[in-house]
């Protein structure tokens, strides 16, 4: 190509691009400024800044994060999708360039005799070799452009979906170890609980057989032994489950030395939240600010469609050498060239053009709205959370000072019924009823645990 016609092309190229995205204004947040319970004044560090390997303390739970963060499938899959979109980024990034092409070839036709002026039959030969580019689009009015914005909200998109699975991840691998925790504790309950109830019944049937024990008496206490059978048989099926569970969110086999050993008092700690945290922190979440990515996606889609309604102007261009003989492919005068413009103005489309606008300011309104309810979806986990732990302190105490009056209710029955006082009855029930506030207290104590798991979680923690 000479020298003009580059010129030219270098000129058009630089002259710029009209963008016909509309600008992208963050949608005010439609929630409170504050949540109503805000926690405890405190100047700690926000959740989504604190790593998860400072927020899980237990050894053996943080072994297995690791483990679920290198092989669960679903987080694969989003890594996979993130190195999907790189790659369409890519292809639409290398949109806005010439690509540039380089070939040989060469013609040979035979022309008969009653066809040729001479009347014999020839054999017409041509060489060519030459480098150029065809249809490269001047992007005059922001089409292409738009389309690699497009490509790049939605990579950045796919990276916060990343983020957000691996936050999910962290506290379901953390949610149920603590849960197969709390069963085992259940279990160790229920199997402490057979183990008296056996003792019981043996010295029930005992007196029974000397004739000191009430038939009444011997069902009563065989009754409490079943029940407690079956619970044991419950909470071992509960467990087993429960590791299954486990196997399956870490993404393989769990070691027998990475499970939990029942419900201790080692638990996950979170730096206290400062009294009145806005509600503005939310849009620091990565479901949150992938949503937001996806808006500006639709925006970039608008420009794009946009776009469609102007002339699209692409250029053709080649230059090399031809000539009827290979040894004078590269001789002095063999040089060519060629340079093609082409307009495309679009006249009538019967609608079609205009709907696809009309399609892409519908789908940004869409994403507007998803943007907003991810918030609300937000504010509303973060404010269950505090409304929980709000009571939680109370309940555990409450449940604490239960189990110990039921332990000392318990001691006085057996106490009274071997002094001959009361019936096996008293005794019995004073027995279920510490039973039935030894698992309550269990509950409670996971729950507590569980609320600060999920407190991590919705603030947006776990993804460091």
């Amino acid at each position: 190509m000479k020298t003009p016609a580059l010129a030219l092309l270098a000129a058009l190229i630089a002259s710029g691009c009209a963008n016909l995205a509309p600008d992208h204004e963050r949608p005010e947040p439609p929630v409170a400024a504050e949540w109503r319970e805000a926690g405890v004044a405190s100047a700690g560090l926000p959740a989504d800044q604190i790593a998860w390997r400072e927020f899980f303390t237990e050894p053996r739970l943080r072994s297995l994060i690791e483990r679920a963060l290198a092989d669960n499938r679903d987080l694969r899959t989003a890594a996979l999708d993130i190195e999907r979109a790189r790659a369409q980024y890519r292809i639409r990034g290398a949109e806005r360039f010439p690509s540039i092409e380089a070939g040989a070839g060469q013609n040979a036709q035979r022309v008969p005799g009653d066809l040729s002026q001479s009347g014999q039959s020839t054999i017409n030969r041509q060489y060519s070799a030459d480098i150029g580019f065809t249809g490269f689009e001047l992007d005059f009015f922001g089409r292409i452009r738009n389309l690699e914005q497009q490509a790049l909200e939605t990579f950045l998109a796919t990276t916060e979906a990343r983020r957000a699975a691996q936050i999910s991840l962290v506290s379901e691998v953390a949610g149920t170890w603590l849960s197969l925790a709390a069963d085992q504790e259940r279990l160790a309950i229920a199997r402490d609980t057979l183990s008296a109830q056996q003792e019981s019944f043996d010295l029930t049937q005992r007196s029974f057989e000397l004739g000191v024990a009430s038939a009444l008496d011997l069902n009563l206490v065989r009754s409490s032994l079943e029940r407690a059978r079956a619970d044991a048989a419950r909470y071992s099926a509960l467990v087993a489950q429960g590791r299954n569970a486990l196997t399956l969110v870490v993404g393989g086999e769990v070691p027998d030395e990475l499970l939990p050993d029942g419900f201790t008092e080692e638990r996950p700690t979170l730096a206290e939240l400062p009294a009145g945290v806005p509600s503005i922190v939310l849009v620091r979440r990565p479901d949150i600010l992938e949503a937001e990515y996806r808006l500006r996606a639709a925006n970039a889609n608008i420009g794009s469609a946009r776009a469609a309604l102007f002339p699209r102007i692409s250029l053709t261009a080649s230059a090399g050498t031809a000539s009827s003989s290979l040894s004078g492919l590269f001789e002095s005068g063999s040089r060519t060239w060629a340079f093609m413009p082409a307009v495309s103005i679009p006249i009538f489309s019967a609608g079609r053009l205009q709907s696809e606008v009309e399609v892409s300011r519908i789908d940004r309104e869409i994403a507007v709205a998803q943007y907003e309810k991810a918030i609300q979806t937000a504010f509303r986990e973060v404010a269950d959370v505090l409304a929980e732990r709000a009571t939680l302190d109370e309940r555990l105490d409450a449940q604490r000072a239960l189990v110990d009056a039921n332990s000392e209710s318990f001691r006085l029955s057996e106490a009274r019924y071997k002094g001959g006082v009361d019936s096996y009855l008293g005794v019995l029930d004073a027995q279920r009823q510490l039973y039935a506030a030894q698992l309550e207290l269990v509950g409670v104590e996971l729950a507590d645990a569980a609320s600060l798991v999920t407190l991590y979680k919705v603030l947006g923690g776990g993804w460091k």
